[in-house]
């Protein structure tokens, strides 16, 4: 097998598949941003001449929390087609017939049914906040339909459910809820603090994969030959679902982290603070179906999770 070019190396998830390629040892190619700028399609053009990968995966992608959603709607449209529309194409035209494309879960419409189905796909209003970046992610899924219709490439797109793990953002103000947890329960029994509030009620129900997880899901869908993929899959509904199927509530989820962390005061709910989504799980039946299923639990995730979060501390983003 040639060597596989890795988009987006440096981020939680592209971390994760490279290393597991790696332990593999199946060679790879990487860039940082610095390096190669995947919005400039001229540069992703050259790259891709010069290396000639076998195949591409797209982990790439401009991310941000709820914030950066709503302040920059024009950057996150924008830098992630750009991305996926210079990386796809340019595959293509290097003669690249092998792709798999990361995508999210926020594909979904707000008000999709539990478990979201692949099939929920275009059948509602979005989550205004991300929008734009879902309008992207979707792109990103049929831009692969389109050149495997027309050109008969193989490029397949996976959509994961709330990733944590070694890598995460734990930024105070940027991270998404549990590294949010795991340092606020952190500094609070570092300083001994009476009680942790945590917005809402504790009753929204959520989803969480660990991302090595995601890494081996991706490899897995990445792996299977043609004939079980399309067969799996519709032409124009090809994108899989991957998570754990199953989900914990807020509260529980705080439980689980200040157990985890050594904190041993009160968790009080602030229901003055809004909940979200009651609840967001994804249907990931087409994946089992396949054979793959998560592996790692929760609570030894959390776990693994922290103790990362404890070694990188002193790194300055977080």
């Amino acid at each position: 097998m040639g060597k596989i070019f890795v988009a987006g190396h440096r981020g939680m998830v592209g971390g994760a598949i490279l290393r597991q390629l790696q332990a593999r040892g199946v060679g790879t190619v990487t860039r940082s941003r610095a390096d190669l700028d995947l919005t400039d399609q001229a540069a992703v053009r050259a790259f891709m001449a010069e290396e000639r990968p076998e195949a591409v995966i797209l982990a790439a992608a401009k991310v941000g929390g709820i914030h950066a959603n709503n302040s920059y709607p024009a950057e996150f449209i924008r830098d992630n087609l750009a991305i996926e529309l210079n990386v796809i194409h340019e595959a293509w035209a290097a003669g690249v017939r092998r792709l798999l494309f990361l995508g999210s879960s926020c594909i979904y419409p707000r008000e999709a049914a539990q478990p979201m189905r692949e099939d929920a796909l275009l059948t509602g209003t979005l989550e205004p906040t991300n929008e734009p970046y879902a309008i992207a992610k979707i792109a990103g899924i049929k831009i692969c339909e389109s050149y495997n219709r027309q050109y008969g490439t193989d490029y397949r797109s996976v959509m994961p459910t709330n990733l944590y793990g070694p890598g995460d953002n734990f930024h105070p103000e940027n991270s998404h809820v549990l590294p949010a947890l795991i340092r606020r329960f952190h500094e609070a029994a570092r300083d001994g603090r009476a009680e942790v509030v945590i917005w809402g009620s504790g009753t929204p129900r959520r989803e969480f994969l660990h991302v090595d997880d995601m890494a081996a899901a991706s490899l897995f869908v990445m792996d299977l030959d043609r004939a079980s993929y399309e067969a799996n899959t519709r032409p124009m509904l090809s994108h899989i679902n991957v998570g754990t199927g199953t989900d914990v509530s807020i509260l529980e989820l705080a439980r689980m982290v200040a157990e985890v962390t050594g904190f041993r005061g009160a968790i009080r709910c602030d229901t003055t603070k809004p909940d979200g989504t009651p609840r967001k799980l994804m249907d990931v039946s087409r994946l089992r179906d396949m054979g793959w299923q998560a592996r790692i639990d929760l609570r030894d995730g959390i776990e693994e999770t922290y103790r990362w979060f404890l070694d990188h501390a002193e790194d300055a983003r977080l």
